[in-house]
């Protein structure tokens, strides 16, 4: 069975220096809990997921 894959959109967004340093560590930790290699873009969309799912806006 095929996977599908949704189209991702090249954007860019200025963040503090801390919360780059803290994408790249949790993207460090899911990589080590899951055995994949995981990006900080990977978490960010993660984590926008959750947050628009708390709103009930599910994506």
């Amino acid at each position: 069975m095929a996977e599908e894959h949704e189209k991702l959109v090249k954007t860019s967004v200025y963040l503090e220096e801390e919360v780059m340093e803290a994408l790249e560590e949790l993207a460090r930790e899911y990589s080590k809990e899951t055995g994949q290699k995981w990006s900080r873009g990977a978490v960010i969309r993660v984590a926008l997921s959750e947050f628009f799912s708390r709103r009930g806006k599910i994506l």
